[in-house]
Order: C-alpha cells, then sequence, then structure tokens
C-alpha cells in the first residue's frame, strides 16, 4: 500500500482515534502539570500546521508545525498508531515535519518530550534525526518531566 503524508484539518471524526491514543499515551506516565499536547481544537489555530500520514485512507500517523517566530517552529503531537509501529513511519513523519519547517523558512526547529521509559524511542528518533538537547523555549520553564530538544535547519 501507498503511504501519503499530507496537510488536513485536525477536526475530521476519523482522526479521533488518533487524538485518542496521542492523549492517552501522553496521560499513562507523565504528571499532569508536564504534558504540553494540544488538543484538537488547537492545532487547528493560525499559525500551526497539521500533517496526517495515511495507507489506503486510513489514518496511521499525525504530526504539526508550530509557528513560534519568524525563524523557528516547534513540532507538536507526533504520534504513530501502536499498531502501525516498527514500519519507519515516526521517521518518516518526523522527515516530512522538517522538510516543510525548511520550506517555510525556519531556521530552527524544536520540540518537547517526556523522560519516561515510554518516550525513549522518540528520544533516540530525534538524536538520530539531528535534534539535540537544550534548554526551555517559547513557553516553557524547567521541567524535569521535560526533555527539550532543537535542530538548526539549513
Amino acid at each position: 500500500m501507498t503511504i501519503t503524508i499530507a496537510e488536513e484539518h485536525p477536526l475530521p471524526p476519523d482522526l479521533a482515534v488518533l487524538f485518542d491514543r496521542h492523549t492517552a499515551d501522553m496521560h499513562a506516565d507523565t504528571p499532569p502539570e508536564s504534558i504540553h499536547m494540544m488538543d484538537r481544537g488547537a492545532l487547528a489555530a493560525f499559525g500551526i500546521r497539521f500533517f496526517v500520514m495515511r495507507e489506503a485512507g486510513q489514518p496511521l500517523a499525525m504530526g504539526a508545525l508550530k509557528r513560534i517566530a519568524a525563524a523557528h517552529a516547534e513540532i507538536k503531537s507526533m504520534h504513530v498508531l501502536v499498531e502501525a509501529r516498527g514500519r519507519g513511519l515516526s521517521k518518516s513523519m518526523l522527515e516530512h515535519l522538517v522538510a516543510e519547517a525548511a520550506k517555510d523558512g525556519y531556521a530552527r526547529l524544536s520540540l518537547e518530550t517526556g523522560v519516561q521509559p515510554t518516550f525513549v524511542a522518540a528520544r533516540a528518533l530525534y538524536s538520530r534525526a539531528g535534534f539535540a538537547e537544550c534548554g526551555p523555549f517559547e513557553g516553557y520553564t524547567p521541567d524535569p518531566n521535560s526533555v527539550f530538544m532543537t535542530k538548526a535547519l539549513g
């Protein structure tokens, strides 16, 4: 089957499973005060580009770019359904987000992720893609449950 990634609106009903699973994962072992995910409505706001990965029309993954400043964006809500993992889809979505950020003219791309064991694979993925740990950025404060990462683009 062909995998596609396209910019979409985050509110269609067929995306509910992605958001439900993402929300459950974020709340599974992260204290509520350290959860920095955006809900569906927030992802529909100006300054955010939302992408969906599909196979045979079915959503498998999502990710978003949030504008922080003219030269800086943040990755938000990156998630791959558990039954689709192990196929390199996270890497494909990350590569797509990085490419779109570069096309949009951003010089820097940053993200926040967790320190818990459930985020080990995500942190390794980001490191392999050239992201390095950094301090909190745009609106974040130091948090023992967060890891902040950034990458220069271009």
